[in-house]
């Protein structure tokens, strides 16, 4: 009886103590895997701290290359004064300087600060008419001659004007005796004082001809010129 109760105890304590470490397994596994989980987490938030870090530094690279770039650009030199000019554009032509303006005559007729009226011819025009309408006092143009003037081009047989030089609003500049102006002026203009008016009266084959050729009016033209400069 006694040896059969010894061995129901040691029976009975093996069996609590096996009950022991039945229940102390999974707690010890949960532990585990809890003990996992924190680490887990610490490691995420120990990258994500570092990826911040990283972040806020590559900004101050950034923020120190801009920086440097502008005192590249600026040539580093803070006490060279900024230019006030504006750029001149690529794309924008170089006008050329304009030529001295030519000096008039200091007695110049007052007639000539006026646009003249012009009227019609009369007859049947062959040959060119020279009329000085008012006499200069200066020298007299000669051929190769850069002269300026004002004008008005009308039709001889019904006087409707075609061209003024005083609509346009300048005087025309241009060489005279030399083949750059029609026929009629090249030789009408050439020895007329300056500081004059005169009309001119240009039959068609010293104007532009009967059939326009080139865009100019057809037929007789009368001409009025004012010579104002020759240089």
């Amino acid at each position: 009886m006694r040896a059969s109760t010894h061995l129901q105890g040691v029976d009975v304590s093996e069996r609590v103590e096996n009950r022991s470490e039945d229940q102390a397994a999974p707690a010890t596994k949960a532990g585990r895997r809890l003990a996992a989980q924190l680490a887990e987490k610490k490691a995420a938030e120990a990258r994500r701290r570092r990826q911040s870090m990283l972040g806020a530094a590559a900004g101050v690279l950034a923020v120190v290359a801009l920086v440097g770039g502008l005192v590249w650009l600026n040539g580093g030199d803070d006490d060279k004064p900024a230019s006030t000019a504006a750029p001149a554009s690529p794309s924008a032509p170089v006008e050329p300087s304009a030529p001295p303006a030519p000096e008039l005559p200091a007695n110049i007729d007052p007639a000539l600060k006026t646009k003249p009226t012009v009227k019609a011819g009369t007859g049947e025009l062959k040959k060119l008419t020279v009329t000085t309408l008012v006499k200069g006092t200066g020298p007299a143009v000669k051929a190769g001659q850069t002269i300026t003037t004002n004008y008005v081009g009308v039709f001889y047989k019904d006087g409707k004007q075609f061209d003024a030089s005083w609509d346009n609003g300048q005087p025309a500049t241009f060489p005279i005796g030399v083949g750059r102006v029609i026929k009629g002026w090249d030789q009408g203009l050439v020895g007329v004082p300056v500081g004059s008016r005169v009309q001119l009266d240009l039959p068609a084959a010293l104007a532009y001809g009967d059939k326009a050729e080139g865009g100019g009016p057809a037929g007789p033209l009368r001409f009025v010129v004012d010579v104002l400069a020759a240089q």
